[in-house]
């Protein structure tokens, strides 16, 4: 079953395209990653994905064109991560969580009581992201890691059917690098779930997706499952032996 589908995708800003005739499909239970140097547009193809950039072409979610789901009912179905933001408000590390749950709450504002879905809801994403213990910190005195956490949480407790990652594990150390991944596996293995993501770390990209998406200069050059990359691939769009470079790396650890 196809959970997320974009035909044609041209978006952009001020006019000028940045993601130029970009398709993909991604089916439930799997983990797409898209892969690419900076500035070729994976953030840009993110947001279009999300809703939260105008574009040419159709994304589908779910067999409902995206154009036509008011923002609630889109965000009950793609949930978007994106990279480290500022923060503005004192809010506790459980009450940003819980804001996750806004789309989830019919005829309620996001001030009111919670009732018991949205209780286990909030607790299983701080419990699936190692904040539990940090429930009643302000997200103010946290570290940019924890902060990330905070936020992957809140993507957990809004419950999509799609989650798009911008550089999920970044600020993260490698403890909870691992973690993270491992419970993304564990989250879209469930039914009716998949992941699209965008890691710089071509290591755990690799590790972690089931396909992968190759872009360069706004332009898609490959979409195939992880193990049947073309590495020669990687070494055109980041302009260097990567294979090379990741081998040399490993012999510091023989």
């Amino acid at each position: 079953m196809i959970l997320l589908q974009a035909e044609h995708i041209t978006c952009g800003y001020g006019g000028q395209p940045v993601i130029k005739d970009i398709s993909l499909a991604v089916g439930q239970g799997e983990r797409l990653c898209i892969l690419g140097p900076n500035g070729c547009g994976k953030t840009t193809l993110l947001r279009a994905l999300a809703g939260l950039l105008p574009y040419e072409g159709s994304v589908t979610v779910g067999g409902a064109d995206a154009r036509s789901l008011s923002r609630r009912e889109l965000a009950c179905r793609v949930g978007l991560m994106s990279q480290l933001a500022p923060v503005y408000f004192a809010y506790t590390v459980y009450e940003t969580v819980r804001m996750g749950r806004y789309a989830r709450q019919r005829r309620r504002g996001l001030l009111d009581r919670d009732d018991e879905a949205d209780r286990q809801a909030v607790r299983d994403s701080l419990e699936r992201t190692g904040l539990w213990p940090l429930r009643d910190r302000l997200i103010t005195e946290l570290s940019g890691g924890q902060l990330q956490r905070v936020f992957l949480a809140r993507t957990f407790a809004q419950d999509p059917a799609v989650v798009l990652l911008d550089e999920p594990t970044n600020h993260l150390d490698l403890q909870y690098q691992a973690e993270l991944t491992d419970s993304l596996r564990a989250w879209s293995a469930r039914e009716g779930r998949c992941v699209v993501g965008v890691f710089h770390d071509l290591s755990l990209a690799l590790s972690f997706a089931d396909r992968v998406l190759v872009m360069e200069e706004g332009a898609a050059l490959a979409q195939c499952p992880a193990e049947d990359l073309d590495r020669s691939l990687l070494d055109r769009v980041y302009g260097m032996d990567v294979t090379g470079y990741m081998r040399k790396l490993l012999d510091r650890w023989q």
